[in-house]
C-alpha cells in the first residue's frame, strides 16, 4: 500500500488513493449512516488530519453527531499509531465541539422528583462542557510537544465557544479578540463577540457586530438577524425587532428562535389594550401557533417550553403545563429560565391544591431571584396558606425595600392588606403602628396607579394592572376602614370610589350608601345624610330577605338624622317602626327615652328604660346611658348603686363605669358639709377612692382622657386643699404645693385636650389657672369654653369669667375689669333670673367697684366712672337690703353678711359727696392746667410760624433781587451782541473795497511783487487789526486794555501781517470768531 495519499475535493466528494494506482471516492451527498467502512479506507489510506476533520464535519452536518465523533476518536488513533500526534490539534478541537453540540440537547439538571418530565440515563450540560474543556488542553498539549506551538484561530474560537457556554463572559471576550486582531472579519468570533455584549447590556455595540456578520455572510448560520432583533427590542424599536425576525423566518423556514420570538412578540401584542378584541384575539393565536412549532422543531429548548408551559397554564391544562415547567427547569441554562420554570411548576401545583409541593418551587424560585415579583408573592400565598402572615409580610417586606425595591402596586396592595387586619401576639401599640404603615402603602400604590394613568394620558400604553387594581372595590374599602379613625374625610373619599364603582358595575352595595350617609352625619351635613340612608333603604329592601338585616341599622341611623335634624316626630315614627319590626332592639328605646327626657317627661323616659334593662340586663352600652339618665336625673344615691353593682355582678373592668364611680364619689364627698372628724374622714376616704377609680380606668384604657380629667381634677381640687379636710378656700395653708399641684393638673389637662373636644376641658383648664394666680391664662381658657363650645350661654361659665375678671381688677385695681366681671355677672341673671346668687354677685361686684374707686386718686379715676360706681353702688344698696329681707327657707348666702354689706355700703357712700367734690376739683384744676398749656403751645406756634413767615419772605427778596441782576446781564449781553455785529458788516465792507482796489493795483504794474503798495496796505490793515483788537478786549475789561504794555501789541502784527492772505479770502469768518461769544442769526447767515 503506498503512503501517498492525494486528497482530490472537487465539490462534495473525497478522492483517496491507495498504493500507486487506485483511487478511492467518497460521495460525501450519500454517505452511509454506519462509517465503519470508511474508517477502514481512512485508517488504511492513513489519510491526513484534513481529510478526518472534512469526513467528520460532513457527518456532523447531516446529524450523525455520533458517527461524527467516532471517526474523530478514530483519526486520534490512526495519529497515534503513526506517531504524528503532533497535527492531532485540529482533531481535539473537533471532539470539543462535538461535545458542546452534546451540551447544547442536554438538560441542565436533572430533576430526581420530577413528575411528568422524568429524565433517565441523560449527562447533563457540565458533564460535556467538562470533556470539551479536557479535549482542548489535551489538543494543546499534543501542539506543545511536537512542537508546533499552543494556540491558533481553531483553538482560540473553540475555546472561545466553550467558555461563552459556561458563562465564562470575560474569557471568551478575550479568546474571541484574539482571533479578531489577527483576522477582523472572522464569523465566528463576531458572533461571538456580540453575544457577549448583548449579555451585558450594551445593545448598540452588539446590534453593530451582528449587523457586521450579517454584511460579511448572509447565510450564516445561526442567523445574526437573530441577534438584531433582539437588541432593537432592547433599544424599544419593537417594529423593526419584528421585521428582523420576520425576515430570519423567511430565509430559514425551519429555524425555531425565529418562531419562538414572533410567538412572544405576537402575546405581547394580543395584551394592549388599544386593539380591538378581534384583533387582539387573532394576534394571541398567530402566536401560540407560532410558539408550538418552535417547540415541535426543538424540543429540548428551555425558552420554548416556558413559553408553551404559559400557554397551557391559562387553558388550564395542569398535567402539560408541569411537564413543560419541569422541562424548562431541567433545560435552563440562564438564572432567569430556571426562576420562571419554578414558578410556572409553583403556579400549577398551587392551582391543584399541592401547597407543599408548590411552597418548595416558591422558595427555590425566591432563592435564585429574591426580588423577583411573581416569586415574592407567590410565596407569600402560600404562607398565608400555612397561616403564616407575619412569613407573609417579611417575604413582602423584602420585595418593597430596598437594595433594589420593586414597583410593584399588586404587592403594595397585599402587603397592606396584611398589615390592616389584627394577628395574634401583637400589640395594639404595634398593631397601630401597622395600620400606619398600611395606611402609607395604601398611599404609595394609589399614587403609583395615578402616575399610570398619567402617563397613560400622555401617549403610553395603558397599564393593565392598574385599571385592575384601581377597579379593586374591596381595596377601596379597606382603604376607609383605615382611615376611619384617622381622618374622615380620607375616609370619605375613599368610600366615594368605592361607590362609583358600585354604581358602575350596577350592583350598589346599601351598605355603602349607608356608610356614606354616617361619614355625612358625623360631618353635621344632616340633609346628604337623610338622602343617602333614604336611599340605602330602598336599595336594601329591593334585596328581599338579604336587605332585611342591613335595614335594621339604616333605619336607626335614619331615626338619628330626624332627631339630630329637630324632626322629633319623625324621628318617633321611625324608632316605633324599627320597635316594631324588632322589639329588642335596645338602642332605638334609648333614644326614645331621651328624647323624653328633652322634654322633661323623665318618668316615661324611666319606664323605657326599665323596659330595655328588663331584655338586657348585661348590656353595658344600656347600663352605661342608664347610669347616665341617673346622674343627669339628679339621683345620686340611685346612680352610685347601679354603677356598684354593674362593676360589682357584670365587668369589674368596665372603664365607663369606673369613670361614673369616681365621678359619683367625687361629688359626693366635695358636696359634703359634715366638718365633724368623722365626717371629715369620710370625706378624704371619698376622694382617695374617687382618685383610685379614675387610676385603674386609666390602666384599663390609658387613652381614656375622661379618666385622666377626673384625676386632674382631684389633683387641682387638692391643691385648693380639700384633701385637707376642711372647704376649698382660694388662699390655701399651703401655697407652693397648691401652684405645683395646679401645674401638674395643667399638664394633664393639655393633653387630654388634643384627645377630647369638649368645653369641660378648657373650663377645668381655667380653674387651675385661677388657682395659680393667672387669671389672664384663665380668662383666656374660659372664653374659648364659652364661645367654641357653649355659644356664650352656659351660666357656670360665665360665673367663672365674671370671678376671674373680678379678682384681676382687684389685684390691678382695675375699674374696667371690675365693670367686665360687672358684665359677665348680669350676662349670667339673664339667663338665670331667678338665681339668687347671681343677685348677690352682681351686688357685691357693683359695691366692690365704688370701694375701688374711692380707694384711688383723683388721677387715676374719671367723675363720670365715680358718677356711674356711685350710682350703681346704690342699686347694690337696694339689693343687699332686698336679699337680706328675703323670707324664704333657705338662700345660697347668708342675710347677716348681705344686712352688713348692705350698712358697709351705706357708711361708704356717705363719702361719695367728698369724692365727687375732690374730683370735680381735681378735674376743674386739670382742665385749667390743660387749657394753659394749649394757650402756650398754641403761642410759641403762631411765634414760630411768624419766624418762618419771615425767612421765606427773605429768600423770596433775594430771589427777586438775583432774577433783576440776571435780567439786566441779558440785556446788556444782548446790546453787545448787536454792537458787535455792526462793526462786523462795516468791516466787511471795507474788505471789500481793499479787495477791489488790490486788483485793480495789480492789473495796471502786472508786477506781483510791488514792494511799496504792499508795505502801504499791510500798514493799514495792521492799523485796523489793532484798533479791533482793542474794541473787542474793551467788551469785557478796561482795566485790562490799560494794563497792558504797548510792545506786546507786535506779535499781533507779524501774526496779522502773516494772516493777510487768509483775511483776504475767508472774509469775515476769523473776525467773528475772534469778536464774539455767541453766535447770532446773522452769523449763520453768513456761515451758510
Amino acid at each position: 500500500m503506498s503512503e501517498d495519499v492525494t486528497y482530490v475535493g472537487s465539490g462534495r466528494s473525497i478522492d483517496i488513493e491507495l498504493g500507486g494506482q487506485e483511487v478511492i471516492t467518497i460521495d460525501l451527498d450519500n454517505l452511509d449512516p454506519n462509517p465503519e467502512d470508511v474508517l477502514d479506507l481512512l485508517k488504511e489510506g492513513q489519510c491526513r488530519v484534513s481529510v478526518w476533520t472534512k469526513l467528520a464535519g460532513e457527518y456532523w452536518r447531516r446529524g450523525y453527531l455520533a458517527a461524527a465523533e467516532r471517526i474523530a476518536h478514530s483519526a486520534i488513533e490512526s495519529l497515534q499509531a503513526n506517531g504524528t500526534t503532533a497535527s492531532s490539534p485540529p482533531i481535539y478541537a473537533l471532539l470539543a465541539n462535538i461535545q458542546i453540540a452534546h451540551a447544547q440537547k442536554a438538560p441542565k439538571l436533572v430533576l430526581s422528583e420530577a413528575r411528568e418530565d422524568k429524565l433517565t440515563n441523560v449527562r447533563p450540560k457540565e458533564e460535556y462542557y467538562r470533556e470539551a474543556a479536557q479535549y482542548l488542553n489535551t489538543g494543546e498539549r499534543a501542539a506543545a510537544e511536537g512542537g508546533e506551538g499552543v494556540g491558533g484561530t481553531l483553538a482560540f474560537l473553540t475555546r472561545g465557544i466553550q467558555q461563552l457556554a459556561t458563562r465564562s463572559m470575560d474569557d471568551a471576550m478575550r479568546s474571541f479578540e484574539g482571533v479578531l486582531a489577527e483576522k477582523p472579519t472572522n464569523v465566528v468570533a463576531l458572533l461571538g463577540k456580540a453575544r457577549i455584549l448583548y449579555a451585558r447590556r450594551s445593545y448598540p455595540q452588539a446590534l453593530k457586530l451582528f449587523q457586521q456578520v450579517l454584511q460579511l455572510n448572509p447565510h450564516c448560520i445561526p442567523d445574526p438577524r437573530i441577534g438584531i432583533g433582539l437588541c432593537l427590542w432592547a433599544m424599544d424599536y419593537k417594529s423593526k425587532a419584528k421585521a428582523a425576525w420576520q425576515r430570519s423566518l423567511e430565509v430559514n423556514p425551519t429555524d425555531w428562535p425565529a418562531q419562538l420570538l414572533l410567538g412572544l412578540e405576537s402575546i405581547n401584542a394580543s395584551k394592549t389594550e388599544n386593539l380591538s378584541e378581534q384583533d387582539r384575539a387573532q394576534a394571541f393565536l398567530a402566536g401560540t401557533k407560532f410558539i408550538e412549532k418552535a417547540f415541535n422543531a426543538n424540543q429540548k429548548s428551555a425558552a420554548a417550553a416556558n413559553a408553551l408551559c404559559e400557554l397551557f397554564l391559562r387553558k388550564g391544562s395542569y398535567k402539560r403545563a408541569l411537564k413543560l415547567a419541569e422541562r424548562t427547569i431541567q433545560f435552563a441554562d440562564t438564572l432567569t429560565l430556571l426562576t420562571e420554570g419554578n414558578l410556572r411548576a409553583a403556579r400549577v401545583l398551587h392551582a391543584e391544591g399541592s401547597l407543599k409541593e408548590a411552597t418548595k418551587y416558591y422558595t427555590t424560585a425566591t432563592d435564585g431571584q429574591p426580588k423577583h415579583v411573581l416569586g415574592a408573592i407567590g410565596m407569600a400565598q402560600m404562607q398565608i396558606q400555612n397561616d403564616e402572615i407575619a412569613a407573609a409580610i417579611h417575604t413582602l417586606d423584602l420585595l418593597l425595600q430596598p437594595p433594589n425595591p420593586q414597583r410593584s402596586v399588586e404587592a403594595m396592595v397585599m402587603l397592606a392588606s396584611l398589615r390592616a387586619h389584627p394577628r395574634p401576639g401583637v400589640s395594639s401599640s404595634d398593631y397601630a403602628q401597622e395600620k400606619a404603615k398600611a395606611r402609607e402603602l395604601f398611599d404609595r400604590a394609589i399614587k403609583t396607579l395615578e402616575q399610570d394613568d398619567s402617563r397613560t394620558s400622555n401617549g403610553h400604553i395603558p397599564q393593565h394592572t392598574a385599571s385592575y387594581i384601581n377597579d379593586d372595590l374591596d381595596m377601596h374599602i379597606e382603604i376607609a376602614r383605615l382611615w376611619q379613625e384617622e381622618s374622615l374625610d380620607r375616609t370619605t373619599r375613599a368610600l366615594k370610589e368605592a361607590l362609583r364603582l358600585s354604581e358602575a358595575n350596577e350592583q350598589v352595595d346599601p351598605r355603602l350608601l349607608n356608610n356614606m350617609g354616617a361619614l355625612q352625619h358625623m360631618e353635621g351635613n344632616l340633609a346628604e345624610a337623610r338622602a343617602l340612608y333614604e336611599e340605602s333603604l330602598t336599595k336594601a329592601a329591593s334585596l328581599g330577605p338579604d336587605g332585611e338585616g342591613m335595614s335594621t341599622s339604616m333605619l336607626y341611623n335614619l331615626a338619628r338624622v330626624y332627631e339630630d335634624s329637630g324632626d322629633i316626630t319623625m324621628a318617633k315614627e321611625a324608632y316605633d317602626k324599627l320597635l316594631a319590626r324588632h322589639p329588642e332592639y335596645v338602642d332605638a328605646k334609648v333614644r326614645q327615652a331621651q328624647m323624653l327626657a328633652d322634654l322633661n317627661q323623665s318618668n316615661e323616659a324611666h319606664d323605657l328604660l326599665k323596659q330595655a334593662m328588663a331584655s338586657q340586663n348585661n348590656n353595658l352600652n344600656l347600663r352605661a346611658f342608664y347610669t347616665y339618665f341617673l346622674i343627669q336625673s339628679n339621683f345620686p344615691k340611685p346612680a352610685k348603686d347601679f354603677v356598684f353593682a354593674t362593676l360589682k355582678d357584670h365587668d369589674k373592668h368596665d372603664v365607663y363605669s369606673l369613670c361614673a364611680a369616681g365621678w359619683i364619689q367625687y361629688h359626693q364627698s366635695r358636696e359634703s358639709r359634715d366638718l365633724s372628724p368623722k365626717g371629715l374622714e369620710e370625706r378624704r376616704r371619698g376622694f382617695q377612692r374617687s382618685a383610685e377609680f379614675y387610676d385603674k380606668a386609666l390602666l384599663l384604657d390609658p387613652l381614656c382622657a375622661f379618666a385622666a380629667q377626673g384625676l386632674a381634677i382631684v389633683t387641682a381640687e387638692d391643691a385648693l386643699g380639700t384633701f385637707g379636710g376642711g372647704p376649698a378656700t382660694s388662699g390655701g395653708d399651703d401655697p407652693q404645693k397648691r401652684m405645683r399641684n395646679a401645674r401638674d393638673a395643667l399638664d394633664i389637662f393639655a393633653k387630654i385636650r388634643e384627645s377630647l373636644n369638649d368645653g369641660s376641658v378648657y373650663l377645668n383648664m381655667g380653674h387651675c389657672y385661677y388657682a395659680r394666680d393667672e387669671f389672664d391664662r384663665a380668662i383666656e381658657s374660659y372664653e374659648t369654653a364659652s364661645v367654641r363650645f357653649y355659644s356664650g350661654h352656659n351660666v357656670s361659665v360665665l360665673l367663672c369669667l365674671c370671678r376671674t375678671w373680678y379678682a384681676k381688677a382687684s389685684k390691678d385695681q382695675s375699674f374696667v375689669a371690675m365693670s367686665t366681671a360687672l358684665k359677665y355677672a348680669q350676662k349670667a341673671l339673664h339667663l338665670q333670673p331667678s338665681d339668687k346668687a347671681i343677685l348677690y354677685n352682681i351686688a357685691m361686684v357693683q359695691q366692690k367697684a365704688a370701694e375701688l374707686l374711692f380707694g384711688l386718686s383723683p388721677s387715676k379715676r374719671t367723675l363720670k366712672d365715680l358718677e356711674w360706681a356711685i350710682l350703681q353702688a346704690g342699686h347694690a344698696q337696694r339689693l343687699f337690703a332686698s336679699l337680706a329681707a328675703d323670707s324664704a327657707s333657705v338662700v345660697p348666702y347668708s342675710r347677716d353678711i348681705a344686712d352688713q354689706r348692705r350698712k358697709y355700703g351705706e357708711s361708704m357712700l356717705r363719702r361719695g359727696d367728698e369724692h365727687l367734690a375732690t374730683q370735680k376739683e381735681f378735674e376743674a384744676e386739670a382742665q385749667a392746667k390743660l387749657v394753659a398749656a394749649r394757650l402756650r403751645r398754641q403761642m410759641e406756634k403762631e411765634k414760630l410760624e411768624a419766624i418762618e413767615q419771615e425767612r421765606v419772605e427773605e429768600h423770596r427778596r433775594q430771589a427777586e433781587k438775583l432774577a433783576e441782576e440776571r435780567r439786566k446781564a441779558r440785556e446788556q449781553a444782548q446790546e453787545w451782541t448787536r454792537e458787535v455785529q455792526m462793526e462786523s458788516d462795516e468791516e466787511r465792507e471795507r474788505k471789500s473795497k481793499r479787495a477791489a482796489r488790490k486788483v485793480k493795483v495789480e492789473g495796471e504794474s502786472g508786477d506781483e511783487g510791488a514792494e511799496p503798495k504792499k508795505k502801504k496796505r499791510s500798514g493799514g490793515k495792521l492799523k485796523k487789526a489793532i484798533d479791533q483788537d482793542v474794541d473787542n478786549e474793551q467788551l469785557f475789561s478796561d482795566d485790562e486794555v490799560d494794563s497792558k504794555p504797548a510792545k506786546k501789541r507786535v506779535p499781533k502784527k507779524r501774526v496779522v501781517r502773516d494772516d493777510e492772505d487768509q483775511d483776504a479770502v475767508g472774509g469775515p469768518r476769523k473776525k467773528q470768531y475772534k469778536s464774539k461769544e455767541i453766535l447770532s442769526d446773522t452769523d449763520d447767515e453768513e456761515m451758510s
